[in-house]
């Protein structure tokens, strides 16, 4: 399993749009073969900062899904939103002796 982090920062007059884009691309996300969660949240202290939280069963499912459709779609708008690039990384679960 990996998790996919992306922090993405939007202009304050374009945060409604991109929303109303990363809705859209969430939706059809959630259908893809081996995602488990696809989430989209707002930083508490800095609400232009974005944050999707990301679950797939394994790095090859992401290779569809970065070529998919509704992704060029959101990419279109998201480029237009944000002020930087984004910051995207890809981690996997520790195992952790908590005993």
């Amino acid at each position: 399993m990996i998790y996919v982090i992306a922090t993405l920062t939007v202009k304050p007059e374009t945060r409604a749009e991109f929303i109303a884009a990363a809705a859209a691309c969430i939706k059809e996300t959630r259908k893809e073969p081996g995602n488990i969660a696809y989430d989209l949240h707002e930083s508490v202290t800095d609400p232009t900062k974005m944050v999707f939280v990301e679950q797939w069963e394994n790095a090859e499912a992401l290779v569809p899904h970065r070529a998919a459709e509704h992704m060029k779609t959101f990419g279109r708008v998201a480029v237009k939103c944000m002020t930087a690039p984004p910051l995207i990384e890809v981690i996997t679960p520790e195992k952790v002796d908590v005993r």
